[in-house]
């Protein structure tokens, strides 16, 4: 690195600290010690000093910073401190945007984004305090703007019940097949409406909106018979997975239905129920559009008086799932109960405590469900749980 570049970084080092002083994110007035001086003051060469020097003192000239020399030698000796004046000014000589223009632009070119996805106010919130949401800042817009763009395409075509391999629909909406799998971050945000979630695996994310990388069956369990496009017959034991849109409906009694969220547990119980005549479906985490569409059609093959169930996470995550299994069942005639999924059900070794931000979303989402006295327990509880930690005996 030269000894222009030296200069020119040290100075990037105090500007970033300005900009954390200028959001509230540091307290300390920002300043470079000699401490942080170091890679200037350990140059042998007096010219590559000199070199510095001129940078140091055009910084300063431009209104950006005062410099301090060493006492013994105030003339000709070495800046030992330099302190920032002006973080716009030092932006300006460094070539930069302050972070603070940067948020600006980012919060004027997302405004259109709000209103579709409040989300976005709670990533903005994060940024002008200078955190980062997954590892990301505001200097990308474009990426939300796009990862928005994939949300409203895959909602269009949400009634074909068709999943698209992942990287043949983002070649045809951006001409760049791998788009959409480099903006996952954005897209589970923006899906699952919050910043305090854990990632999901981008599989996940793409299943919500009908894409895949390699395409799954639907996993179903129970002693019960399924017509299909081709044949119809009894569930094989303890499961079977079958294509979504070969499944048609249910053509021999059902005690019960019981959609189940998680893998280590639909396993399980397809093993301890495969002679009982219950319907267990495996949703995959959020049932992708396809899911959604076979699960309206094995409903409506049933009597509206069959007890519908599901059993997943006591999280938000798992709400958000069975507010979305509860509105097609809804649209199929029938009311979704929670299974295992009450805070008596958890083991207090179990119990994870949960933000007041999370309990909030929770509650919302079990409304939505229809399960308000559930959500207000949790709320009332408040902690979260996996659902393998409620796995029946």
């Amino acid at each position: 690195m030269s000894a222009g570049a030296i200069a020119r970084d040290l100075l990037a080092k105090l500007l970033d600290a300005g900009n954390k002083h200028a959001a509230g994110a540091r307290a300390r007035a920002p300043a470079l010690t000699a401490a942080h001086l170091k890679p200037y003051s350990e140059l042998r060469s007096w010219q590559h000093k000199q070199e510095c020097d001129e940078t140091f003192l055009a910084a300063r000239d431009a209104g950006a910073v005062t410099l301090q020399r060493d006492k013994l030698n105030p003339n000709e000796g070495l800046f030992e401190r330099i302190d920032l004046v002006d973080v716009q000014a030092l932006a300006r000589f460094l070539g930069r945007s302050t972070y603070a223009d940067q948020l600006n632009q980012t919060i004027g070119q997302l405004e259109s984004l709000k209103a579709e996805f409040p989300v976005i106010l709670e990533v903005i919130g994060r940024w002008s305090s200078m955190a980062k949401v997954r590892g990301l800042g505001p200097q990308d817009p474009d990426a939300w703007i796009d990862a928005a763009k994939i949300i409203r395409a895959c909602a269009a075509r949400s009634q074909e019940a068709i999943a698209a391999p992942v990287r043949e629909f983002s070649a045809r909406l951006f001409l760049d097949s791998k788009r959409i799998e480099a903006l996952t971050p954005q897209l589970d945000i923006l899906l699952s409406g919050s910043v305090e979630g854990s990632p999901r695996a981008a599989a996940q994310v793409w299943q919500e909106l009908g894409l895949f990388r390699e395409e799954h069956p639907v996993l179903v369990a129970g002693h019960v018979q399924i017509a299909r496009s081709r044949s119809a017959g009894l569930i094989d034991a303890p499961y079977m997975g079958l294509p979504a849109a070969t499944i048609l409906g249910v053509i021999s009694s059902v005690s019960e239905v019981i959609t189940i969220e998680n893998k280590t547990t639909f396993h399980s119980e397809a093993k301890r129920r495969q002679d009982d005549n219950v319907l267990l479906i495996y949703t995959a985490g959020m049932p992708s559009p396809a899911w959604r569409a076979m699960y309206g059609r094995l409903l409506e093959s049933l009597p509206l008086t069959t007890p519908i169930y599901h059993w997943g996470d006591v999280d938000e995550g798992g709400f958000r799932i069975a507010s979305t299994i509860a509105a097609v069942a809804r649209g199929a005639g029938f009311s979704l109960q929670p299974y295992g999924m009450s805070p008596d059900d958890v083991p207090l070794d179990m119990r994870v405590r949960a933000s007041a931000r999370t309990l909030e979303r929770i509650h919302h989402f079990t409304c939505a469900a229809g399960w308000p006295e559930l959500g207000q327990a949790i709320r009332e509880a408040e902690f979260v749980a996996e659902q393998e930690t409620l796995e029946r005996e």
